[in-house]
């Protein structure tokens, strides 16, 4: 019997703890299932906005025990998979329409896999104010990028529609935030749900 593999998608963007420390553990679950994430940049403002949401930090604010509650279950998912490198970002929230628009920019010039882990160590492990221009001119060359035609890039429009047209098309699949992934047409959303997706993934073999 052929064995089928299943099409999984990451749905992220890089302003989301929860994305990056569920970046980190995809690799094991790809190894263990010979399945390979395909990754798709999407605007998480764009995201809450079409789908009236809003980011943890607003929605819990205010509410008491909730976002301890959440710090906890967070400390237990780096314990789990043994997570050495995240550190809160303390400029956050941070404004990631540019350095999505660089994912974007990044697959056109086949520099999408560095670019990604690039991009997330700058946020959450060796953090930075992303969405000051200069900052993010030093950290893209620091890991080998050529600033120049990077900002050349995110202006034009083909990149700037491509990230809207994602966002447009994650939203009418299902997402509401990030991470949101796929298994096939099946949606899963969160880090917590990464053990799911696992057996979702063996399940439809």
């Amino acid at each position: 019997m052929v064995s089928v593999m299943a099409n999984v998608e990451f749905h992220f963007d890089f302003g989301s703890p929860n994305a990056y420390l569920s970046h980190l553990v995809i690799p094991e679950i790809e190894k263990r299932t010979g399945v390979k994430f395909q990754y798709v940049p999407v605007l998480l403002g764009g995201v809450f906005k079409m789908t009236n949401n809003r980011s943890p930090a607003e929605s819990l604010r205010g509410i008491k025990n909730k976002p301890e509650y959440e710090r906890l279950e967070t400390q237990r998912f780096i314990r789990r998979h043994g997570i050495t490198r995240f550190t809160p970002n303390p400029f956050f929230p941070v404004n990631t329409l540019t350095i999505m628009r660089g994912a974007i920019a990044a697959e056109t010039l086949g520099t999408f896999a560095r670019y990604v882990d690039a991009m997330y160590r700058h946020m959450w492990a060796e953090p930075k104010k992303l969405d000051d221009p200069e900052v993010l001119r030093t950290a893209l060359e620091e890991s080998g990028f050529d600033s120049k035609q990077f900002f050349e890039l995110v202006q034009r429009q083909d990149i700037k529609d491509r990230l809207l047209e994602n966002t447009q098309k994650s939203v009418a699949r299902g997402t509401f935030g990030s991470p949101t992934l796929y298994v096939g047409n099946e949606i899963f959303f969160g880090k917590d749900r990464l053990r799911d997706v696992e057996e979702e993934i063996m399940r439809t073999r």
